[in-house]
């Protein structure tokens, strides 16, 4: 069973259709007790950095999602999701601290003439580690579905799976061990994010 937590966000019930298109066996909960024995876990996330870390602790989601990794089973954030594994974000003024699972903070795109912020819309991505298990069978310089004004900055480069130029060159997606991260939208980038998810969905089979 792969538990996809609830807490609030906006695009829950896209990443359910998709994970389940996908053949996942997958159990939506609010709560934090299925973790204990479930095979992955996927945080998905839409909006502010501080709503999603808040949201979490006052479902008892945040403590249990930093048990969770260390076990090694599979997980994903998508999006915020992704955000909240480093350590703080400049978002608002941000004053909530992340999962810490990777050092770095989340920064907002640079301001350049001509370019549109938030990104909203498709682009491509830069396949840095092509042994990444999310990127089996899908090609350098697919294009996937972002909708974000910031991203994370990591301060380990060996982390990022994929990098993204918008204006900055991002990490736009990142992996290490068991932990998966994307910036950009699976649930919404059609055959490319239908695959991505098959793959994480075979990780925890």
């Amino acid at each position: 069973m792969i538990a996809l937590l609830d807490y609030g966000s906006g695009n829950l019930r896209s990443v359910e259709k998709a994970l389940r298109k996908v053949g996942a066996d997958l159990l939506v909960t609010t709560r934090p007790e299925p973790l204990r024995d479930a095979r992955a876990v996927v945080l998905p996330g839409v909006g502010a950095f501080d709503d999603c870390i808040s949201a979490m602790q006052r479902q008892d989601l945040l403590g249990a999602v930093k048990e969770f990794i260390p076990t090694g089973r599979p997980f994903l954030g998508i999006c915020v999701g992704y955000q909240a594994l480093f350590e703080k974000s400049e978002e608002f003024n941000s004053c909530a601290a992340g999962l810490g699972c990777f050092g770095g903070k989340v920064v907002r795109f640079t301001g350049r003439p001509g370019l549109k912020i938030p990104q909203i819309g498709w682009n491509q991505l830069e396949i840095i580690r092509p042994d990444c298990p999310l990127y089996a069978g899908i090609p350098d310089g697919s294009h996937v579905y972002f909708v974000h004004s910031f991203h994370p900055q990591p301060t380990d480069p060996g982390i990022v799976a994929t990098r993204t130029d918008y204006g900055d060159h991002f990490a736009s997606s990142i992996w290490r061990d068991n932990v998966f991260a994307t910036q950009f939208h699976p649930e919404k980038s059609q055959a490319i994010g239908l695959k991505l998810l098959q793959n994480f969905v075979a990780l925890a089979s």
